[in-house]
């Protein structure tokens, strides 16, 4: 379907392809592919949306940000391997969305390392490309097999780490990359040598503003996907290092908890563990906690729960790693081991949340985190 053309939209046409089906945004991974759609809307940008589907099917509200709305399938297990390329790209390699690419020349939008296949495709040596860094990849797979208890998967993570860090380097000089940390950036220039890569904030929805309550809350809290294996080791990390000895109530949240984590959360009665909450629940708890518990193993790309957190939230205690690059760690409580999140945690959990620490979060993440902004960037970068 071609573009209505109007005035304001003339030669703002972009092609976006995505790692996922943006929509809805119930995970954080998915929070900044969704909402930089309304907000490029906004700026008169007209998009043509190519969406690898598998599980979470075609969603009638992408249409109402996009002028079209593709959907492709991903080639999961052995169908999603090559000689060549990491899986995570290889898989979604696809010719029916390549011939609907070369249909025009308008630029393109690559979500995700996941998405760059057309980089390596001479088809597409001339046209305008722009990737938009989630996590330095290799760097992702490589702490994802620091975290497994699998060994197959920790031979996959390292085996996907190793293709990811040749393929990153291959990639670099191909086009122009927009990093969400500045960390991110500096590992693309400095160990890639990419010399076209800029600083872009995540895209957050547009309802947020820096709302945490005054005063105290009731328990601490750990949220998170908790089917994702980093995700787990930290709330067993948190049960087993920082309340076993710290009797003080201790929520744990997120999707999909396994059934060894919630039988180690029931053994002590000042911990239990919310099953799938719904959206409005899990936001009702980060609201009546006082204190957000937010150790990570991954270092790389930046965490939305953090985020989430900090302008809803109270009190938020981190290791180095949740933080990483993010600029964020002013306003959080910096631990680097389980006595230190134990003896931060129990100073602050009697310490009231007060009006200061709201008005340095309203000054730190209004200056990180502009949706508009964003989009004005892009426009800028991409159409001078």
């Amino acid at each position: 379907m071609e573009p209505n053309i109007t005035p304001n939209s003339l030669n703002k046409i972009l092609h976006i392809v995505s790692l996922n089906v943006p929509y809805p945004p119930n995970y954080g991974g998915v929070y900044d592919l969704y909402f930089k759609l309304p907000a490029l809307k906004q700026e008169g940008i007209q998009i043509h949306l190519h969406c690898f589907d598998y599980g979470r099917g075609p969603q009638k509200e992408l249409e109402q940000h996009c002028v079209s709305v593709h959907y492709y399938s991903r080639n999961v297990g052995h169908k999603g391997l090559s000689t060549k390329l990491p899986y995570i790209v290889a898989s979604r390699q696809n010719e029916q969305l390549a011939q609907k690419l070369l249909q025009d020349n308008y630029p393109i939008f690559m979500e995700g390392v996941h998405c760059t296949f057309p980089l390596m495709d001479p088809r597409f040596k001339e046209r305008p490309c722009f990737v938009r860094l989630h996590n330095v990849e290799y760097q992702y797979y490589s702490q994802l097999a620091e975290v497994t208890k699998s060994f197959s998967k920790k031979l996959y993570y390292k085996w996907e780490s190793n293709r990811l860090k040749a393929y990153e380097r291959e990639i670099a000089s191909k086009a122009t990359f927009w990093g969400v940390t500045e960390k991110d950036d500096d590992v693309y220039r400095n160990e890639f040598g990419c010399k076209n890569i800029e600083h872009l904030p995540l895209y957050i929805p547009d309802t947020w503003s820096v709302s945490g309550q005054e005063g105290l809350g009731s328990y601490c809290l750990y949220h998170g996907d908790l089917s994702v294996p980093s995700n787990e080791q930290a709330a067993f990390w948190l049960l087993e290092n920082v309340f076993q000895k710290l009797k003080v109530p201790f929520v744990i949240a997120g999707k999909n908890p396994s059934e060894r984590l919630k039988k180690k959360t029931y053994e002590q009665t000042h911990t239990c563990i919310v099953e799938n909450p719904s959206d409005a629940e899990m936001e009702d708890m980060i609201k009546k906690a006082h204190i957000h518990v937010l150790p990570s193993y991954i270092k790389t790309g930046i965490k939305i729960k953090l985020v989430h957190a900090l302008f809803h939230g109270r009190h938020v205690v981190v290791n180095p790693a949740t933080v990483d690059g993010s600029n964020l760690e002013s306003a959080c409580y910096v631990a680097k081991s389980a006595q230190a999140f134990a003896d931060t945690v129990a100073q602050l959990y009697h310490q009231p949340f007060t009006n200061e620490e709201l008005e340095l979060r309203r000054k730190l993440l209004g200056s990180h985190f502009n949706n508009q902004n964003n989009a004005q960037k892009m426009v800028k970068w991409i159409w001078g």
